[in-house]
């Protein structure tokens, strides 16, 4: 990938989805293997991976494989061989957490730093390049400036090795700064840097302060909106990002196919804006339907902390899908609901989802099993698929939201976009008879032959005037395949005729070698070459946090100056209370009780204070601890002993003090 280009990088729970993330407009998609994604249920065969990359290689988008766990002793072997197979069956490049895999025979493949590698400053992004990583993801909670900052760390665009800076732009968002939560594992045995991840994040908490005080009741104040940047594009454009990256590894074909659709016509926007920039694949998409984020599931938006903090980041109330205000009951019946819409031209159609709030602000479903309009002007009677009475607080005046449209569903269904690559078409006659050059966007040509000698001599058309605009229809026809027309030159002696049948063998035949001579001419990303002598880690000690679980990610970081390792938190070293969360996210700002927030307020400056909280789910009660300074929070549990019991630790042991000189 070349500087100037901007990539779109979509999700894949499947190959199928893949190809369809393809066809709606990536520039390259990631996906699981068979094993070592950190999304457990997300995984898929070499050969399924081989059959999207060769889709994928058509238009000159790249697939990307996840091998981002952290990883025991015993399974770096494994790795190893899935890596090689990856290789072989055509992936560009695996997204990789651990950096034991670096010390291992790799095949000659580039390497990508996953999110779990928690990349939140300039001296670790450009560690990471210098290491010989290809493409590093910014941790999500940065900032434009922070951004630019890590962009002009790395050094000249075009300089050799080069890392390409990559960001989520849409979807869920972890409340952790990537790979540094470990309330899973502390709780169940479940480990987020392996894939596993329970989510405690969504669950709601009683938050109390340091006196014990109820400050919030049932609030699920650990989960966050989901992320949508459309309206920054531009801005991270110019703080540098070329890789624009949606989550999503669980979501299923619909979300795919809109939301890659939904930035694909954004960033076409700004390389129509911007011709210094480019694509980084091949071909226009035409979608026959209109790509709307608000259609899929989410928690509705927020652009994080890109613009700087904001107060409105949290799904506080329901960490489910809220929708969309549609209208409000107006009357409810023994197995109906009557709703007035907000407005006279809105379908409610049976299978659709809507949905409300109850007095506690939690939101009840009402999935529709048939939908009648009472009259012309918005009322409708719908009749929910369960009984009436187990609706609570559905009354006359509740606002009803929808959050899934069937008519949108089935829409997404059925094929609705269509990808072609650009082409040049020359007919021309030689001394043999007739040649037909087909010539891409990239440059690729493809030439087929008419002999004479085999057909018969040329034919003069009977109707001259008519001959020569039949003649560029017929050759422009490319129907079904990838290509589309953009020009027909006709190089001839004079008016011709050519029966339809030779000229679809010879437009079928140049189209083949056009393929053929893409495929030929596909070539895999550089991996990029560590600097040598190697550098040196920005700091010379690791605690649990930096998820070293293997002898050879301890090699990696001791090669790299490190003095002090100490093992994963997986390995159950850490037995009294840490912090198995550190956020960018704070209650304390969310609930208004920020020291910096009451700065400067009249009665109230000085009183309030980053005392510790407590958050309490049944039996699990966590402690919230306030960094100030750089404006972070720590969530403080320890590991249950029914896990420390139950999960076998890893055999790994690190020394957890500086070695002694000499011995």
């Amino acid at each position: 990938m070349l500087p100037h280009q901007l990539e779109l990088l979509a999700p894949a729970r499947d190959a199928d989805i893949g190809i369809e993330a393809v066809n709606h407009g990536a520039d390259a998609v990631y996906i699981g293997g068979p094993s070592f994604g950190a999304r457990t249920s997300a995984d898929n065969s070499v050969q399924d991976i081989a059959r999207l990359a060769a889709h994928a290689h058509r238009y000159n988008s790249r697939i990307f494989v996840t091998m981002n766990t952290i990883l025991r002793d015993d399974e770096l072997e494994p790795a190893r061989k899935l890596a090689w197979q990856l290789y072989d069956a055509g992936v560009d490049a695996l997204i990789v957490q651990d950096m034991g895999l670096l010390e291992i025979d790799l095949p000659p493949i580039q390497l990508h730093a996953s999110t779990q590698t928690d990349i939140r400053t300039p001296e670790k992004a450009r560690f990471l390049q210098d290491a010989g990583l290809s493409q590093i993801v910014l941790a999500r909670e940065l900032t434009l400036q922070q951004i630019a900052a890590i962009d002009a760390a790395l050094g000249p665009k075009d300089a050799p090795g080069r890392a390409i800076l990559e960001f989520f732009v849409h979807g869920a968002l972890c409340v952790a700064y990537s790979g540094q939560c470990f309330i899973s594992h502390a709780h169940t045995g479940r480990s987020a840097n392996r894939g596993d991840c329970s989510q405690a994040c969504r669950l709601p908490y009683e938050v109390k302060d340091s006196q014990g005080r109820i400050v919030a009741h049932d609030k699920h104040v650990l989960s966050m909106k989901d992320n949508n940047q459309s309206d920054n594009l531009r801005e991270i454009i110019d703080a540098g990002v070329r890789s624009f990256k949606i989550e999503g590894r669980y979501k299923d074909m619909a979300y795919v196919k809109n939301i890659t659709a939904h930035y694909r016509v954004l960033l076409d926007e700004i390389l129509e804006e911007r011709p210094e920039l480019a694509r980084a694949s091949s071909g226009e998409c035409t979608f026959h339907f209109q790509p709307d984020p608000n259609q899929n599931f989410n928690r509705e938006f927020t652009d994080y902390f890109v613009q700087g903090r904001k107060e409105d980041i949290g799904a506080f109330d329901t960490p489910k899908n809220p929708g969309r205000p549609i209208g409000f009951v107006t009357a409810t019946g023994p197995n109906f609901v009557e709703l007035q819409t907000d407005e006279q031209d809105t379908v409610i159609h049976n299978g659709d989802g809507l949905c409300y709030l109850d007095l506690q602000k939690e939101l009840v479903g009402l999935q529709i099993n048939r939908a009648e309009a009472v009259n012309q002007k918005g009322l409708w009677r719908v009749f929910p698929k369960d009984p009436m009475e187990g609706f609570k607080d559905l009354r006359k005046g509740v606002q009803i939201n929808r959050n899934r449209d069937m008519d949108w569903v089935r829409g997404l269904e059925k094929k609705s976009a269509e990808r072609r690559i650009g082409a040049w078409q020359t007919l021309a006659e030689t001394a043999d008879g007739l040649e037909l050059t087909i010539t891409d966007e990239d440059g690729h040509s493809g030439t087929a032959t008419y002999s004479t000698l085999v057909h018969g001599p040329l034919q003069d058309a009977k109707d001259p005037s008519q001959a020569e605009a039949k003649l560029r229809e017929n050759v422009s026809r490319l129907g079904d395949t990838l290509f589309q027309p953009l020009d027909v030159t006709l190089n001839l002696n004079g008016p011709r005729f050519v029966p339809a049948s030779q000229l679809n063998a010879l437009r079928r035949d140049a189209v083949e070698r056009l393929e053929a001579a893409r495929a030929a001419a596909w070539h895999r990303l550089p991996r990029a070459v560590p600097v040598v002598p190697p550098v040196n880690y920005p700091e010379d000690t690791l605690t649990y946090l930096a998820n070293v679980f293997n002898h050879k990610a301890r090699d990696f970081y001791a090669k790299h100056g490190v003095k002090v390792i100490a093992a994963a938190y997986e390995s159950h070293e850490e037995e009294g209370e840490v912090s198995l969360m550190i956020t960018k996210h704070c209650v304390r700002f969310s609930l208004s009780l920020c020291p910096k927030q009451a700065k400067g307020v009249t009665g109230v400056q000085g009183t309030v204070k980053a005392e510790p909280m407590q958050l309490i789910n049944g039996k699990e009660k966590l402690t919230l601890r306030f960094d100030c300074k750089p404006c972070e929070m720590h969530v403080v549990g320890r590991i249950k002993r029914s896990v420390m019991n139950a999960v076998p630790a890893s055999p790994v042991k690190f020394y957890r003090t500086r070695p002694v000189a000499g011995a």
